[in-house]
């Protein structure tokens, strides 16, 4: 395991050699951290002690692959490490964009010498997949139970090898929410037993409570949960002696008097030494749900999250803090977000939209030629836009300011007419800078939006738009915070250049916006409108991120 990351940690660090990958640092280098430990929008994020460190994963909606897998040794200092679901299940469905489905708030859990991963999809069921090896092969999932509006599983094994799942509903599907409940499974995990009980209802005070954790300790069974909603919420804990309860509750971490809003929904965690940790996102608008940890202190019985300014009992959440005692210090991780494309393989920060259809050849990484190629595939005539187009290679957002420049040549075949690759800022509201091949069969620069695409029935504007005489350009996009408090806007500009020097400015600035349930997205993407023998394609020399000059 140690050798296996130990090779993967140095792949890496030659994949980002020759750019500042490092545009988030959460280690501050003098036995301290801020927050958010991450940046990124890991939503849900939930966390396990393994035999060698600490394992995260979050979120992942409707993307591929699913379920990404977080390292760590002292809980600040993160790097992925691989995937647990390579595709979404039910493989055909989720052929098909589905924004905001699929994968929502897993729990991981290390239990008898493996790492188990439940979620709920809110119109399959309860799934789980398993591994000895978290950075290596994960099982083929299990539906555990199929249900409609089951949401944010976690199990929990005791003792005496008894197994239970808690779980809350997805009023969308369920048509009720506000509810934990608890059922006991067979002790492999993989079927539920017997009949679920409620075991709170937050309808009095503490609406859309989810997102539950279960854990044990001092002779109390724990169901730890967020409530109040996505933005403004707050984190419970409730007790019992009896698995069945009664619970009784208490807020342990809100906002207070700090900068954080919605501090909740995450996950409890142990060092060996006894010092508690949570893990949490805090959401950011189009910058998503990024990471944050708070230390946790036990008093009369009860976790405080953050630092009890008031003394009153809860928590408040700490924007720098000393660094987990994990034994020895542990040096800062860069944060992988550029790629030389250079491998075999596609870094692990990308991601697509959907699952790749086997008819459709999307793009491949190329080891012995030092490119990655993007097929301009035509898109389904349906398909009028990016929202709904499968084949965005995408990473989520590593920083709130940030420069991205790709470097690509464009090949076209003239019988492939409307087609063209480009860089975008992907959301609800996107914008795009390509290069294209028009009707007529000239090249040009185009700058392209569109707002409320989830919604709209209107297709992109063409902001900007210049004849360009030359296959081989640089794309770059600048993000910029324009305000680091509620709501968190940025701005967007677009830039290009044919010799990479000199960058001109281009189209207008954009404001990014969320996705459904995520945070804003950049990537790349290849398309075209004709089916021809032999499609026209982008080779992507490389993908390079950098703090802001």
């Amino acid at each position: 395991m140690k050798l296996k990351q130990l090779l993967l940690s140095l792949s890496l660090t030659v994949c980002t050699m020759g750019a500042n990958a490092q545009v988030w640092n959460a280690d501050l280098g003098n036995g301290k951290y801020k927050n958010p430990i991450l940046h990124v929008d890991y939503s849900d994020p939930d966390v396990c002690a393994g035999k060698d460190g600490y394992y995260m994963t979050a979120s992942s909606f409707n993307s591929s692959p699913g379920l990404p897998i977080l390292h760590s040794n002292d809980l600040v200092n993160w790097e992925i490490i691989g995937y647990a679901l390579q595709n979404q299940f039910p493989l055909e469905h989720y052929r098909t964009v589905r924004h905001g489905d699929g994968v929502w708030a897993p729990s991981i859990r290390y239990y008898n010498g493996e790492y188990y991963i439940y979620w709920g999809d809110p119109d399959f069921g309860i799934y789980m997949v398993k591994t000895k090896d978290p950075a290596g092969t994960w099982d083929e999932p299990v539906l555990v139970k199929e249900a409609k509006g089951i949401i944010d599983t976690c199990p929990f094994w005791d003792e005496d090898g008894k197994a239970y799942l808690s779980y809350a509903f997805a009023g969308s599907r369920a048509n009720v929410k506000t509810v934990l409940m608890i059922s006991e499974m067979n002790p492999d995990g993989t079927k539920l037993i017997g009949n679920p009980s409620m075991v709170f209802d937050g309808h009095n005070g503490h609406t859309t409570v989810e997102g539950s954790k279960m854990y044990k300790r001092d002779g109390y069974y724990w169901v730890m949960a967020p409530a109040g909603g996505v933005k403004p919420g707050w984190q419970l804990a409730m007790r019992s002696k009896n698995v069945w309860g009664p619970y009784e509750s208490k807020i342990v971490l809100h906002q207070g008097n700090t900068a954080m809003n919605g501090p909740h929904q995450g996950g409890y965690i142990e060092t060996p030494n006894g010092d508690g940790w949570f893990i949490h996102f805090q959401d950011r608008w189009a910058y998503g749900r990024i990471v944050n940890l708070q230390p946790v202190t036990w008093k009369n019985g009860w976790p405080i999250m953050g630092k009890d300014t008031n003394n009153d009992g809860i928590g408040e959440p700490v924007m720098e803090w000393t660094k987990p005692n994990v034994g020895k210090n542990y040096p800062a991780t860069p944060q992988v977000c550029s790629d030389e494309f250079n491998g075999h393989q596609f870094g692990l920060q990308w991601q697509w939209q959907a699952n790749q259809n086997p008819a459709k050849h999307w793009g491949w990484s190329s080891a012995n030629l030092g490119f990655m190629r993007l097929n301009c595939i035509p898109r389904d005539e349906n398909v009028k836009t990016l929202w709904m187009m499968p084949n965005l290679l995408l990473q989520k957002f590593p920083a709130p300011d940030f420069t991205a420049t790709a470097k690509l040549t464009f090949e076209v075949n003239p019988e492939a007419k409307e087609c063209g690759t480009g860089l975008v800022i992907f959301g609800e509201d996107y914008a795009y800078i390509a290069i294209e091949q028009d009707a007529a069969g000239k090249l040009k620069l185009v700058q392209r939006l569109i707002k409320n695409a989830r919604t709209s029935k209107d297709v992109e504007t063409e902001a900007a738009s210049v004849a360009i005489d030359q296959k081989a350009v640089y794309l770059r996009a600048k993000v910029e915070m324009v305000q680091n408090k509620e709501p968190f806007d940025s701005k967007v500009t677009f830039y290009y250049s044919t010799d990479g020097k000199t960058f001109k400015a281009f189209g207008k600035p954009f404001k990014p916006a969320a996705g459904r349930w995520v945070g804003a997205k950049i990537g790349l993407f290849a398309t075209g409108t004709k089916s021809v023998n032999d499609s026209s394609y982008a080779d992507y020399d490389w993908f390079r991120v950098e703090e802001n000059k």
